[in-house]
């Protein structure tokens, strides 16, 4: 099912598969999101819980028992039970099911709420701990842009651009695309800029550390753009595919892929969320078409 807010600047389009961002339009018609493609990434925007990327060997270890899981978890191949409170209002919320307690066993409540405000779409994103024991989670964003928006120029033409100077770091990939457990610099175009080229993504992508917390993807030569706020996400990926494609991922992550060669105790693992019983964990994403 899809939910549709609107209000005299975006036409957003929502659904309670994944709780997934499938279209963002603007009055004129500019879709600012990647409309899959046969051959090609078939998402959209999925949501990544409770685990970002890949777990070694696809699974972890929990209180000695060892369970299986897919990448980048199960929220964004589960439905969402979805509540639209107004025309520029929508609530989505996930809980355990016996599915999910066969790759994870912790009881929770994932609740997504999209804000539709001017050119401005608002998401407060909420992992409550329902059950008896702490909770080890993580979070991450992965939506997809099209690139060029409105046809303005070439994918090269466009670029990453942080709202703050930066020194990121970049964590460094294997070539089975888990973390080596290293970092190293990675520079930027005058301390703040990325450039989109299909040479960046020949291996995967890249996840950055330290760049801040706002990153505009846009053109020189182009009047769309976006902008991403991500407030309390350590980690912001870019990933596209190295062929010929007309989309970029932006994706601010609180967590990482495991290093390689090592099947992670959930209990160890870096970068999660640790919720107390009862508690809960707080996110806040902000995304402006322009």
């Amino acid at each position: 099912m899809l939910y549709t807010l609107k209000n005299d600047c975006l036409t957003v389009k929502i659904s309670d598969l994944g709780a997934e961002i499938c279209s963002v339009q603007a009055k004129n018609g500019c879709e600012y999101m990647w409309q899959p493609e046969a051959g090609h990434w078939q998402g959209h925007a999925p949501w990544l819980f409770p685990i970002c990327s890949r777990l070694y060997e696809g699974r972890y270890t929990y209180r000695g028992r060892s369970y299986e899981m897919p990448g980048h978890g199960f929220a964004h191949t589960s439905y969402f039970t979805g509540m639209k409170v107004s025309d520029t209002v929508l609530h989505m919320t996930l809980t355990e099911n016996d599915e999910t307690l066969r790759m994870y066993p912790f009881e929770f409540l994932l609740t997504v709420t999209y804000t539709l405000v001017g050119d401005r779409l608002l998401i407060d994103v909420r992992i409550v701990n329902t059950g008896r024991e702490e909770l080890i989670a993580g979070l991450g964003a992965h939506p997809g842009f099209r690139v060029p928006l409105s046809g303005d120029g070439k994918f090269d033409d466009w670029y990453l651009e942080f709202a703050e100077e930066c020194q990121p770091f970049e964590m460094t990939l294997s070539r089975d695309v888990f973390w080596t457990g290293r970092r190293r610099r990675f520079p930027l175009e005058n301390g703040r800029r990325v450039r989109l080229d299909r040479s960046l993504f020949a291996k995967d992508g890249h996840f950055l550390s330290g760049t801040g917390s706002v990153v505009t993807l846009k053109s020189f030569g182009a009047e769309r753009a976006v902008t991403l706020t991500y407030e309390g996400m350590p980690y912001l990926g870019f990933w596209s595919e190295p062929t010929d494609v007309g989309f970029v991922c932006v994706e601010p992550w609180h967590g990482l892929p495991s290093v390689t060669g090592v099947v992670d105790d959930l209990t160890t693992k870096r970068d999660l969320f640790h919720i107390a019983p009862g508690g809960e964990q707080r996110v806040r994403l902000e995304m402006q078409f322009t």
